[in-house]
């Protein structure tokens, strides 16, 4: 063979050898991405060739599928109480993907999961094709409904309502309002994929999930949370006591002063407890002074600021984390006593402070999924309740439910008081903007209602009057949501 031909040979054996390599390294080594690959047409033919299988609340499905017109996505999802649920469940659209538990839990909602072979593998031989297994939530639907029809009362309010159980971390209710329908856009077509856009181009935002989402600052309610450092960390020990923390309030190295809206009659040199009842800002401010940035920070994180709520285990479902800054000044740690500044929370972190005072300082891990189950209802994952933290001593987390108590019977909360029940209580009202009155304030209120038998639970409301027909003076966490969080304290606990 002469050399020009021996030349041609081996080029031409090169580029055999490179689509030999280039085939097997697709074949083999990404596979299992691109089989798995959300813009391979072939994985969404899969995803919906048979129903789906269910999302379940109280024993019953709270999703379903019907089949479609189309010739190769054969159904599509269906959902019940759809904008009540949306937070819960997300959606599996055709077009839009998935979110939630929908997308957390697809491969056993489509009956695609490991722990399914051996079913799958029956089924085949007995012709019945492939089965899908279901998710069982731990949401109470008599909350659900509580929290979804206490936010929807309020005519134009943005808002979320968070119940947990504050002995295992269940979670009871999940809302955020306004909300969606995930059924109008779960198919394909051009109607439905215009539907998402208007809803996602909404000023007030329905598609966002305000209980797990998006942080806010969380104003007065976190004063639970400051007395909990304080006595702690020792800086109170008698919450009866008068304190040294005069009304209005310097703030450390400013000229502002800060007064309370009960007054400076009452505020000044406030005990604990009083200024729990009436919300007093100078004590909580004087507090946080004193503790310095790092006590507050360190109980704070104890309570699960600057961490994630969920494990990694629960995907789609991990919450914002709710923020206590650090390298903040004098000033700035002074108004995180008071629950203002560069603090931020989800409603979700309040309702866990709130569980956490309530379990005696424990807080436990939120979960939202009970169990897993098979197409023949066997049980392929049980979540247990697990601890997520010691935030503070029973001793400490027992003085704050005292002063909780009192401010449910005596104070600012007593609109969540409920028969038979011991409630604890706490008001938030939050401002924001630059400028004090600059934006309406949010609302806040967290409270936890206990029964004789131990049975609990601990709500944390969130309320963004924006577009409500509303007087700035008529918004607060007692007024707009103390009432709803009675409505679900009772559903849970007057069963």
């Amino acid at each position: 063979m002469n050399k020009p031909l021996r030349a041609v040979a081996i080029f031409c054996g090169l580029l055999v050898l490179g689509l030999l390599i280039r085939a097997n390294w697709l074949q083999y080594v990404r596979a299992p991405e691109l089989a798995s690959d959300t813009k391979n047409r072939r994985v969404q033919i899969e995803q919906f060739a048979t129903p789906r299988g269910d999302i379940v609340v109280g024993g019953r499905a709270v999703t379903g599928s019907k089949e479609t017109e189309s010739t190769d996505l054969k159904y599509k999802r269906t959902y019940v109480d759809g904008p009540m649920y949306a937070p819960v469940t997300g959606y599996a659209s055709q077009a839009q993907g998935m979110t939630l538990l929908e997308k957390t839990y697809d491969s056993i909602l489509t009956g695609k999961d490991d722990r399914l072979a051996f079913q799958r593998f029956a089924d085949v031989v007995s012709g019945e094709g492939r089965r899908p297994g279901s998710v069982v939530t731990t949401i109470d639907p008599k909350a659900q409904k509580a929290a979804w029809d206490g936010l929807t009362d309020l005519k134009g309010a943005r808002g979320a309502v968070v119940a947990l159980d504050p002995r295992t971390g269940k979670v009871l209710a999940l809302v955020s309002a306004p909300s969606y329908d995930p059924s109008v856009f779960a198919g394909n077509t051009f109607k439905e994929s215009d539907r998402f856009v208007a809803l996602d181009k909404k000023k007030n935002k329905p598609l966002a999930n305000r209980a797990l989402r998006e942080t806010y600052p969380p104003g007065s309610t976190f004063k639970i949370l400051t007395a909990a450092a304080a006595l702690e960390h020792n800086i109170v020990t008698d919450v009866d006591a008068r304190s040294d923390a005069v009304s209005p309030y310097p703030l450390p190295q400013s000229t502002n002063k800060i007064g309370s809206e009960a007054g400076d009659a009452v505020c000044n040199k406030a005990s604990m407890k009083t200024a729990m009842q009436y919300s007093c800002n100078n004590v909580f401010l004087d507090a946080a002074s004193k503790l310095g940035q790092d006590k507050m920070r360190e109980t704070a994180e104890k309570f699960g600021f600057n961490e994630d709520v969920y494990s990694d285990d629960f995907g789609d479902l991990l919450a914002t984390k709710s923020l206590y800054p650090e390298n903040l000044d004098k000033p700035g740690t002074a108004l995180t006593g008071m629950g203002q500044g560069s603090l931020t929370s989800t409603p979700m972190q309040m309702a866990m402070v709130t569980a956490g005072i309530a379990n005696d300082g424990k807080v436990m891990q939120p979960y939202i999924v009970d169990e897993v189950k098979g197409p023949d209802l066997d049980t392929l994952e049980k979540t247990e309740p697990a601890t997520m933290s010691e935030a503070v001593s029973a001793e400490t987390a027992q003085k704050v439910q005292e002063m909780m108590e009192f401010t449910a019977k005596e104070g600012s909360a007593r609109r969540a008081q409920i028969g038979g029940i011991t409630v604890g209580g706490k008001t938030g009202t939050a401002q924001r903007g630059v400028d004090v009155n600059e934006k309406v304030p949010y609302g806040w209120f967290v409270s936890y209602g206990k029964k004789d038998d131990g049975s609990s639970v601990a709500v944390a409301v969130f309320i963004d009057p924006t577009d409500m027909d509303i007087s700035r003076e008529d918004i607060s966490g007692g007024g707009l949501g103390a009432p709803i969080a009675k409505r679900v304290m009772e559903a849970v606990l007057k069963q």
